[in-house]
């Protein structure tokens, strides 16, 4: 050995004695340390020694490296003999004046030294250490090892696609165990982690690693290093995988040739560089071929070139051997084409495609750096089908598969991930056809769930790598790239956008804030406190300028608790393009347009993903029909889709903008319908002009009732009639007045006053109806009851039951059942929600009402036009005829009917027309009580005349409301007198 400056030897002596004693020796002022006791009948110490040497020629001398003399014993009266001498440290002063000292075969510094001094040569900190370096001479010494304190062992063969299970067994207590793989060709051994593939427990005495799917990757070295003892331990167990068929690859698997064009071919069997086993080749039938062998993009082949066609189709076979393993055979089938079959013809546009037999595929290799297989089918009548390509950049590939083993359990992700997305952004110039894209997509992929499950946090270098990757992939070209791609995988786009949401919000907590700009990236990150100013505001650079805003009560609840949260806003041009059009529930198939942008807002609370909230976002001012939507992931079995639950559009009060506002956190948009819908601004004056002539008209209506009540209530049939009335005039009196001052309150599910209008609006509107409904069965019950006089005791509280109570607790269960799920309010309005089931609890009562009403009308008519022989002449039923068609001529437009028309506009498609109609109709009804439910009554104006004029008629006309029940008493009369 060659010492660049004073060697110094480190000499372990070992002193023995006849007896057992207690005690210590010491040399050279070091304490001794005990070894052994053998049998309890000796003692040996092994004392340590320092002795400094200088040798002028820098020289070890020989005799040091062998083995040492013991002094011969002095025949004084010690009671310690010397009984071994061996050297365990060799030690070597540099010209740095640092100390490189070694240990000697069978020695081994101790845990604790090694934790303390970097080691000579750069080695993994699990390997047992055998030379460290000291900045001076310290007092220590290399110790001599133990027996190895476990066993390790397995069947070095593994079958691939089982499982291997390694255990070791130790019979000293064990800390610090790590497993590796040192895989071949590979630099350093890779520590193995719980993943998709890798599964690790330990128990007492024992530890196990097990591996599913084995396959190529997995094979190599194993070793488990580990302390016992105050020492390193590393136990290694070598595991061969050998090769399947689906590891070879074959170029080509089927060939078809014409002999009289070309008489010669090529086939090749190639194996994937990293393998580990030594194969070699032969091929079946060989006569007049030649083989050979080259390398060529990651893999090793076997090739057999034949300078001549066979006489018929012939299945050619590469047989691999490797030692102490069974042949695998390859097989690849030549078909010779014979006069009169139909074939394609040679075609040398882009890729040389020789003749081909009608019903087979040619093959042809990929460029160089690249790997997989060009294919062509020929079609059965001879003419070439598409060429289709699998050929993918081996770089990309190679980072794709680092990626894979990395999830199943391959490396250390704090340190892998980190160097796999500092390299993305380079790679995307890789990228030349949508095989590369979707290599490349599959690694962000892949490194969104090993980040997740590893629950790792990224710092701004990687975060910055990962955005500037995203940036450019979504300026690669639609048309060549990303359509043929997401042809093959349609979950390419949405796959991508939730890799990157889960991505983005795993920023460190010491690197916020953070923000990042580019031409389709926009990221803004907010670290909140419990001294937060207040709502989260932020403004992203687009056209028109995207805001945000999310209000403090929202936030409040969060931050208060103590905990970090981070909020976290990415915009994502050109991504909505890219996503498959999918509409979800309540958008049906209409197409839209979108804004070119996706908004994803994330919360982390806690280090954990949290949803709720309420968000405001401004997309400014846009074209057409807003729909607020976001994209759900789970829509259409996992393959997404755009939803719009949780969210609803509103309009700008200050300038002419699309206010989205929803209930929840996720990726958002806006979509534009591009059918014609009606203009808001004419519909919505036109429902207030409607609305106030309705008000007037119910007022007009009380007014005449206040004059002429008690003349028109002469007889029980007309005062429940004429009650009904009152309520139903008061209950749409109010409900009008609300629903008109309805759009001057804050709109959204956290406004008391707005959700206090809506529930007051449905009860109100309903209840109308329901008053309306007493009053058609009071007519039916005096129609078929003819001779059952009604009581007002018992008649008014079933009526007010009906009319309040059941309308009541229609309205109660609507905002119990939809409130919580943000599906009660419309969209920018304090009324329910047309897209969900809040609507429909009120349209479905509604039309019930209009059905029963309208099935009584027409029990009435089918009686009074078929009278019995008590119910009077043939003018009576021509005044009862009347009086039931200005009843229906009343009941129609008030029952509702034109919510007929307000199912039509809740469709996406319907023209305009139904809106127009239904406002009219809807915003009228008090208009069309005042004049079919009062005013055509004639006991009502006459009653208006007397009270005016102060005359009285001779002869008073019989009423609308009274003309019915006048011929039910004439009726009863007759029958009384025919009695």
């Amino acid at each position: 050995m060659v010492c660049l400056g004073a060697p110094l030897l480190l000499l372990a002596m070992t002193l023995g004695s006849p007896a057992v004693q207690s005690g210590q020796s010491q040399a050279s002022g070091e304490s001794g340390h005990q070894l052994d006791r053998e049998t309890g009948a000796a003692e040996s110490v092994l004392v340590s020694v320092y002795i400094h040497l200088d040798f002028s020629n820098k020289i070890w001398p020989p005799a040091l490296s062998g083995t040492l003399t013991l002094p011969t014993a002095s025949a004084s009266s010690s009671s310690r003999t010397l009984t071994g001498l061996n050297l365990t440290t060799e030690c070597n002063a540099n010209q740095d004046g640092h100390v490189y000292c070694e240990c000697l075969s069978g020695y081994q510094w101790n845990a604790s030294i090694c934790s303390h001094h970097r080691p000579c040569r750069p080695t993994p900190s699990h390997q047992p250490c055998s030379c460290l370096v000291f900045s001076h001479p310290e007092p220590g010494y290399c110790q001599l090892l133990p027996p190895v304190p476990g066993t390790l062992s397995l069947n070095w063969l593994q079958i691939p696609g089982n499982t291997l299970n390694l255990t070791l067994l130790v019979s000293h207590e064990v800390t610090h165990l790590s497993w590796f793989l040192w895989r071949t060709g590979s630099p350093q051994p890779i520590i193995l982690q719980p993943g998709t593939q890798v599964s690790l427990s330990s128990s007492l005495g024992q530890a196990a690693l097990s591996i599913l799917n084995m396959s190529q990757p997995w094979a190599g070295e194993y070793s488990c290093s580990f302390e016992a003892q105050g020492f390193r331990w590393s136990l290694h167990q070598e595991v061969r995988v050998p090769l399947q068929v689906t590891d070879v690859a074959r170029l080509p698997d089927q060939l078809s040739i014409s002999c009289t064009t070309s008489p010669g071919f090529q086939l090749s069997c190639c194996l994937p560089e990293s393998t580990h086993l030594a194969y070699t080749a032969s091929w079946s039938p060989g006569e007049g071929s030649h083989a050979s062998v080259f390398s060529v993009s990651g893999s090793h082949c076997f090739v057999l070139a034949t300078r001549s066609c066979p006489p018929g189709d012939t299945t050619y076979t590469c047989e691999l051997q490797s030692p102490e393993l069974a042949p695998l055979r390859i097989p690849i089938s030549v078909t010779i084409i014979q006069d009169g079959d139909i074939t394609c013809p040679e075609d040398h546009s882009a890729v040389a495609w020789n003749v081909t037999k009608a019903g087979h595929v040619a093959q042809a290799p990929c460029p160089i750096n690249r790997m997989g297989v060009v294919t062509r089918p020929c079609g059965p009548n001879g003419v070439w089908g598409p060429t289709h390509s699998s050929c993918t950049d081996t770089g990309l590939l190679a980072g794709l598969q680092r990626t894979q083993l990395l999830q199943a359990g391959q490396g250390w992700p704090a340190d892998e991930v980190p160097w796999i997305l500092a390299q993305l952004p380079g790679q995307v110039a890789r990228v030349s056809s949508a095989s590369d894209l979707l290599a490349l997509l599959d690694t962000v992929r892949f490194l969104a769930e090993v980040v997740t499950e590893a629950r790792m946090q990224l710092d701004r270098s990687a975060l910055q790598n990962l955005l500037r990757t995203i940036d450019k992939v979504l300026d690669l070209d639609t048309s060549s790239l990303w359509m043929p791609a997401c042809s093959q995988e349609p979950m390419t786009a949405s796959a991508l956008l939730l890799a990157v949401e889960n991505l983005t919000r795993t920023l460190r907590p010491q690197d916020h804030p953070f923000s990042f700009s580019s031409s389709n990236v926009q990221l803004q990150t907010q670290l909140l406190s419990p001294t937060f100013p207040g709502d989260y505001r932020i403004s992203l650079s687009t056209q028109p300028r995207l805001q945000v805003h999310i209000p403090r009560y929202s936030l409040a609840p969060l931050v208060h608790h103590g905990t970090d949260v981070h909020i976290t806003s990415l915009l994502l041009c050109k991504m909505d393009h890219l996503l498959p059009s999918n509409y979800g529930p309540g958008l049906g198939g209409s197409l839209y347009a979108t804004p070119g942008l996706v908004l994803s807002i994330t919360m982390m609370v806690g280090g954990q993903p949290f949803n709720q909230g309420q968000v405001t976002m401004d997309f400014g001012a846009r074209e057409g029909t807003p729909h607020c939507v976001f994209w759900d992931h789970d829509l259409f079995q996992g393959s997404g889709g755009w939803s719009d639950e949780g969210c609803q559009a509103q309009k700008g009060r200050a300038r002419p903008s699309v206010h989205c506002l929803c209930g929840h956190l996720t990726a958002f948009s806006v979509l534009m319908s591009r059918h014609p819908a009606p203009d808001s601004l004419s519909l919505e004056l036109l429902s207030q002009v409607g609305l106030g002539a309705s008000i007037l008209a119910l007022l007009v209506c009380l007014g005449v009732y206040s004059l002429v009540w008690r003349v028109v209530i002469r007889n029980k049939v007309a005062y429940f009639r004429h009650l009904a009335l009152i309520n139903m005039v008061l209950c749409l009196l109010a409900a009008d007045t609300c629903f008109l001052g309805a759009p001057l309150l804050p709109p959204g599910p956290h406004s008391p006053l707005c959700l206090a209008a809506a529930f007051l609006c449905h009860f109100l509107y309903l209840a109308s109806f329901c008053w309306m409904l007493a009053q058609a069965l009071v007519l039916a019950h005096q129609l078929f009851f003819v001779f059952h006089q009604l009581s007002k005791h018992r008649v008014l509280p079933l009526m007010v039951l009906l009319g309040y109570l059941c309308p009541l607790g229609f309205a109660g269960v609507t905002l119990g059942l939809y409130l919580p799920q943000g599906q009660y309010l419309g969209e920018g309005a304090c009324w329910l929600n047309g897209k969900g089931g809040a609507l429909y609890s009120f349209v479905g009562p509604v039309l019930a009402i209009v059905g029963v009403n309208g099935l009584v009308l027409t029990v009435v008519v089918l009686k009074l036009l078929r009278p019995s022989l008590s119910e009077g002449p043939q003018v009576e039923k021509l005044q009862a005829l009347l009086g039931v068609f200005k009843a229906l001529l009343f009941l129609t437009p008030v029952f509702g009917l034109t919510w007929g028309l307000g199912l039509a506009t809740l469709l996406e498609e319907v023209s305009v027309v139904p809106h127009y109609v239904f406002t009219i109709l809807n915003s009228s009804q008090g208009v069309f009580i005042l004049l079919f439910g009062c005013l055509t009554d004639k006991k009502v104006r006459e009653a208006l005349l007397r009270r005016f004029r102060r005359t009285l008629p001779p002869n008073s006309a019989i009423s609308l409301a009274t003309n019915e029940t006048s011929v039910l008493e004439h009726s009863k009369q007759r029958s009384e007198n025919a009695r």
